[in-house]
């Protein structure tokens, strides 16, 4: 009886040159119009990254990062020099 089924995933250029190399990694990229992915080994991935720059998704807004909240001790003075700011500017007009 089998219980587990164990597949094994080859490293896509490798395979070409008809070499069995387990894949570890999976590199991704663009071709006509279509994101396509391969299986690959460490030593191909690295090759991959080394050649080409990494794919950058332009269809969606990129967020802008949140800026880094203030620690409780320094935001009261903050306030405070704000909230006379804000008296000076109402007095002028």
């Amino acid at each position: 009886m089998v219980t587990e089924v164990f597949t094994r995933k080859y490293c896509d250029p490798h395979a070409v040159r008809e070499e069995k190399v387990e894949a570890t990694e999976v590199i991704q990229f663009a071709w006509e119009g279509a994101v396509r992915e391969v299986d690959a080994c460490d030593e191909c991935a690295k090759e991959h990254e080394s050649r080409y720059e990494p794919l950058v998704d332009y269809s969606r807004p990129v967020k802008k990062r949140r800026a880094p909240k203030k620690t409780p001790a320094s935001a009261p003075a903050d306030n405070g020099s704000a909230d006379a700011a804000a008296d000076s500017g109402a007095d002028e007009e």
